[in-house]
């Protein structure tokens, strides 16, 4: 004899779907239109159809695996057979329809996203491990993060997040991969194996402006772009596409470094952006009897914050200034940041103080459109 159909057990399987989140999306499925059908039966077993935004969707084994643990947490169903489908072409438009549009987000009157451009002056600072390393600990913190690789020349996200896959594309919609929480796109994803990138600048402005466009980020709370180093066509594109952007300066210890660093973060004075602060990196290496080494000298980072305050007539504090450690390195390598493998480490418990401190830094509210009414 077949099953019967239990309407109680059904609406409480559709309530517990409702927390499936597709892993690319960031949404829930049944918010999607991804759950065509659900039953369950007074056998204790249900049925479940999904559909799938593409038929090679890289993530079906997740979305079956979500979605069983889903339906079988909910009391009286012991099994679920999920069965995958793939939306039409008109569903798949009805889906891109509702979540993209032809401008860039983060620069909407209602936008709450925080966007941060991570800026050096010179190369070899540590600009990037250091972006990554903010995300994963912000993300860690609860927050929704997303990270651009804006350094389309010298790349090098996608490797330190340990990312292997390439964004998943509905139509013109692009989805970007998750690692460690953290939404990451970039030029290294779209690129056959260890290609340069020779392009000018009309392209840089292009490039960055369809990963502001047609990637589908969702609602974040902080968005970080790693720059190239210097002062080129990106940081210009960056002010023009994202005029509310602010700047994080990284530097070393070195004087000279830091007043390389200088101009970076004196950009604000033509593009009009705020510098949030200063980080000096590769501060000081702890030796096997506990002193301290500082192989690239000492206070740039001080020095740069308290010169970009007397120039730019605004505070700019320095954040902090994170260790040299190996592991920093070894971390990288591996394409796990080391606030997540070894957050217990000196320089990890640096790092997570500037992304609370960052977090904690009010964000002024000119510009953005309040829904008030005078009376």
């Amino acid at each position: 004899m077949s099953p019967t159909p239990d309407p109680e057990l059904t609406r409480l399987l559709s309530a517990a779907l409702g927390s499936v989140q597709d892993p690319e999306l960031r949404r829930p499925i049944t918010d999607l239109g991804m759950v065509a059908s659900a039953e369950a039966y007074d056998d204790r077993s249900a049925t479940v159809h999904v559909l799938l935004t593409i038929a090679g969707c890289p993530l079906r084994n997740t979305i079956v695996e979500d979605v069983t643990a889903a339906a079988t947490s909910v009391p009286g169903i012991a099994a679920v057979d999920v069965e995958l489908g793939v939306m039409t072409p008109e569903q798949r438009q009805a889906l891109k329809d509702g979540l993209t549009s032809r401008v860039v987000p983060f620069t909407q009157p209602n936008s709450l996203t925080r966007v941060i451009g991570v800026a050096s002056g010179k190369g070899g600072v540590g600009k990037s491990s250091l972006t990554v390393n903010l995300a994963c600990a912000l993300a860690a913190d609860g927050l929704r993060v997303g990270v651009i690789d804006a350094d389309v020349h010298g790349f090098s996200v996608p490797g330190l997040m340990g990312i292997t896959q390439a964004p998943t594309r509905v139509d013109e919609l692009i989805l970007p991969p998750v690692a460690h929480g953290v939404k990451v796109i970039s030029i290294g994803m779209f690129v056959e194996g260890n290609q340069p990138v020779v392009w000018r600048g009309p392209m840089l402005h292009r490039a960055l402006e369809q990963f502001l466009t047609d990637v589908h980020f969702g609602d974040l709370d902080v968005l970080l772009l790693d720059l190239p180093p210097g002062t080129g066509d990106i940081a210009i594109s960056v002010s023009q596409l994202l005029p509310g952007s602010q700047l994080l300066v990284v530097t070393t210890p070195q004087s000279a470094a830091a007043e390389v660093a200088e101009r970076a973060g004196a950009v604000a004075e033509t593009t009009g952006q705020e510098v949030v602060g200063v980080v000096e990196n590769m501060s000081w290496l702890q030796l096997p009897d506990g002193t301290r080494m500082e192989p690239f000298g000492a206070g740039g980072g001080a020095a740069l914050a308290e010169r970009l305050q007397s120039r730019l007539g605004v505070d700019v504090p320095l954040l902090g200034s994170v260790p040299l450690e190996p592991q920093l390195r070894e971390g990288g390598d591996a394409g796990v940041p080391i606030v997540v493998s070894r957050p217990e480490s000196a320089a990890s418990q640096e790092i997570r103080g500037i992304a609370h401190r960052l977090a904690r830094r009010p964000r002024g509210l000119a510009g953005l459109r309040l829904d008030v009414t005078p009376r």
